[in-house]
Parts: structure tokens; sequence; C-alpha cells
């Protein structure tokens, strides 16, 4: 089966960030040091967009991102631009105490242990409401003015998750309990933000939206289970917690219908190629698939620590998974045959599950690299060139399981 047009998710996938060119990586130190003006950062940001648009191109991906040049991390600037949320320091926790984070939150204890603060200090002190401009509009504009307007669509935006300064911290911490008096309260107001947020995307033509999430994959680590139940200040089990999160998702996600967005869910992507967790999705995998309002699902699985691929028997038949099967955290290539097998393999599970041929199923699945190559600043341990070469692996193996397709 063939597709002459097709839209996101595409065949050959990717998670939006790409490794930062040096010079850029090391003007935005200097701005921060005040060793140079903000204003640099433009012509070389627009220059390094420009370019790796190119190197996705040349690769033969259809998704387009700006490589998440504009950004100095990953999460972006979404829930730093809101009314309401404070970004303090790095490092300064003025008023606060290192005891409001859960310390067995996978990310989190990572960073205890090596004696740093949680790389993003941003909390809630007042009412949170959306200022009404994106906070990606920059990012968007350049993008737009590099590309021709049949392609806008499919630019890929990548999000936040709505969780993200809220799971890190421990029960009744992300905010003051004079501003909300629950969760629910909270919530309530994010996911009104997040509406806005999706709707000015789709104003300015976006239609492929990506939620970095890694929060919800941490309910899969044992280790993190563990710890919830030995912090005696939480009000919720961790499956009520879950459940919670998904309904505050699926209200952050109302969008209009000719919006795609997906949830890409990893165990932790940080300097030196670290991860943060372990553990398969079997846990989470029914009330994920079945139960979260998204379209498409971007999922790690380039080593055992993600488990099999039994848990896409789950796979409801009006979704797609994206199989993250290619490292983005080291140099070595994967096998091209091995790769075609596993997603094969995968195919046949949800086929299993949905009562389809694996062709069938096949036509659900997409390929990509387990997680962005640059999460954060200085990227992961590989270069500019094995990068391009991962890339062009995926776009190998999206030709040979599904010949003539995008």
């Amino acid at each position: 089966m063939t597709t002459a047009k097709r839209n996101p998710p595409f065949r050959a996938e990717h998670c939006g960030s790409l490794l930062r060119p040096d010079e850029l990586v090391q003007k935005r130190y200097d701005v921060a040091a005040g060793k140079a003006p903000a204003s640099d950062l433009v012509p070389l940001e627009d220059k390094s967009i420009e370019e790796v648009i190119k190197l996705q191109k040349d690769c033969g991906i259809h998704t387009i991102s700006s490589g998440e040049y504009t950004r100095h991390m990953f999460w972006g600037t979404f829930f730093e631009e809101l009314n309401g949320m404070k970004e303090l320091q790095l490092g300064v926790l003025k008023g606060y105490d290192a005891g409001m984070f859960r310390d067995y939150a996978p990310d989190v204890k990572s960073f205890m242990e090596s004696k740093e603060i949680p790389n993003a200090v941003t909390v809630c002190v007042d009412k949170i409401s959306h200022k009404g401009q994106s906070s990606n509009q920059r990012e968007v504009d350049i993008m737009k003015k590099l590309l021709p307007e049949n392609e806008w669509k499919n630019i890929k935006i990548t999000l936040i998750s709505p969780s993200w300064y809220h799971f890190r911290y421990r029960a009744g911490r992300s905010f003051p309990k004079e501003v909300y008096a629950s969760d629910e309260d909270y919530f309530e107001d994010v996911a009104k933000a997040y509406q806005t947020e999706l709707k000015l995307l789709h104003d300015m033509g976006i239609r492929n939206i990506q939620i970095d999430d890694p929060n919800l994959a941490y309910f899969c680590s044992q280790a993190m289970l563990d710890g919830w139940v030995a912090d005696k200040g939480n009000t919720k089990t961790a499956d009520e917690m879950f459940d919670a999160y998904v309904n505050f998702y699926n209200k952050c996600f109302e969008r209009p219908e000719d919006m795609h967005l997906g949830i890409h869910l990893c165990r932790g992507n940080y300097v030196g190629s670290r991860h943060f967790s372990e553990g398969a999705y079997d846990l989470i995998a029914k009330k994920l698939f079945q139960d979260l309002n998204v379209d498409t699902y971007y999922l790690e699985y380039d080593t055992p620590r993600a488990g099999g691929f039994e848990p896409l028997t789950h796979l409801p038949k009006n979704k797609n998974v994206v199989l993250g099967v290619i490292t983005s955290k080291f140099p070595k290539l994967e096998d091209k045959d091995e790769m075609v097998a596993r997603v094969n393999q995968a195919g046949d599970f949800i086929a299993q599950g949905s009562g389809q041929t694996r062709e069938e199923a096949l036509q659900r699945v997409c390929v990509s690299p387990q997680c962005g190559f640059a999460s954060h600043a200085e990227g992961n341990a590989l270069g500019y060139e094995d990068m391009r070469k991962k890339l062009q692996l995926v776009r190998s193996i999206a030709d040979q399981v599904w010949p003539g397709q995008p």
C-alpha cells in the first residue's frame, strides 16, 4: 500500500531536538553571562535553523522542527511565560527548600545525588493564565519564513508536559495554598493556558504538536513507585495520580480537529547521554493508549529498559505509534535489517490486539530515534555527522517497511 500524500506522523520521524552548533551553544552562555547582548542570538539562531531545516530535508524527513534552537532546554519557555509562574535564578531557592522536591522522582533524584539543584526551578506564585501571545511565536515565525506555506502543517512544535512543574514537587508544594486550594483548581487554570496556546498555534498555521513527557513514563519505574508509597505526604496513590494526570491532560489537549497532537514518553535524556529511569510500559499501557486524548505516541524502544512490544496490543485502531528503535544517545549505527524486523514484530503485537493483519497494523506505525539528540544545550554523546547518519537510517528503514510513503 502506498500513499501519495500523508499528514503527520510520517513514516520517518524524529522527536524535535537536534544537535546545536557549538557557536550557538557558546553564544547563549555568553548572553546569559552578560558577555554578549541578546540581540547577537537572533541572526545566529536564524542561520542555524536554516541549516538544520536543510539537514532534515536532505535526510528525507518530512516533519520539520527548528531543532529547538531558539531554546536552551527542551521544555522551552511555556510555563516560564505564563502569568503566575516565576522562574528563579538557577540554584537560588529564596523562601523555598530542597524538601519541596520529590527526591524519588527519577530526574530530581539524579540531580540531588550529584549535589545539583533540579535543573529548572520555576514555581507557581499566583493565579496562572496565558498572556495571549504564544511562547513559540519566534520559533514559528522563523520556520514559516524558511518554508513554503503548503509545508507549514508539517512544522513540529514541541511543548512541555502539563505536569512538568507539578510532578517534581511534593504533594501540596506545586502552588501556594492561598492561591489554589487543590490540584484540581491548579489543573483547571493550566488547562486553560494550554488550550489558548494550541489555538494560537493553530491560528498561525501549525497543525503538528508534540508533547514531551518524561513524567508519565516514570510511573513505569518500580523505584519511583516505591518512593511514592514511602512518601506519607501523598494524598493519592500512584494509580490515582496517573488517572488524575490523564484527565488533566485531556482538558489541556482540547484542540481543533485538524491539529495532530502526539505525546513523547522517554526515560530521560541528559548531558552525557544519561537516562533517569527504567521500566516497561506494561503498568500504564491500557490507560495510556485508550484513555489519553492524543493521536500519536512517540515511544522509547532502543534498549531493554523500555520493555517489549507486548503493551502495544492495547493501541486502539484510531491511534498511531512511532517506534523509537534508533538510539539518539550514542553514535554506533543499528543494523537496518534488525530494526526492520523489530518494526514488523511490533506490528504483529498491534495486529494481535486489534484483530488486524500485520500489513493493516503497520499503517499506524512509524519509526524514529527514541528521543531528541539535544534535549539540553550540549546534546548527547555523538557528533553532527553521527546524527545525520541516524536520520538517514531512520529514512532507510521506513523506505523498506513502507515503500513510497513519506
